[in-house]
């Protein structure tokens, strides 16, 4: 039997993402099960999910998507977006650097969090 179309697995990307290398996850989720290097950068239409230390960019929500969110383990990113609305590294609180966080748009503004 067929899968039911609207079960999107996602990307999943097993090698860790080098400098200047570019993953995108169209119409889905990506999940990166290594590290994001400097100056890489993973794109997604859907949310952004890192099992590593993410120290390039990563833009989700890239379509337009405001309900999309990037996890990741180990934060250092160059820069992060949701739907076009974005921080680098320089706004990012210092006590967020290094640690696993959650980052969403809420009412229009970025949130970055620790989780826990």
């Amino acid at each position: 039997a067929a899968m039911p179309a609207a079960v999107s697995p996602g990307l999943m990307q097993t090698a860790p993402v080098r400098s200047g290398q570019q993953v995108y996850a169209q119409n889905r989720d990506l999940t990166v099960c290594a590290m994001v290097g400097a100056g890489a950068e993973v794109i997604a239409d859907g949310s952004i999910h890192i099992y590593g230390a993410l120290r390039g960019r990563a833009l989700a929500g890239a379509g337009g998507n405001a309900s999309a969110r990037i996890f990741c383990r180990e934060f250092h990113a160059e820069l992060v977006a949701v739907a076009g609305t974005y921080k680098v590294l320089e706004e990012v609180p210092e006590k967020l650097v290094g640690k696993p966080v959650q980052i969403w748009l809420d009412d229009g503004k970025l949130r970055i969090e620790e989780l826990n």
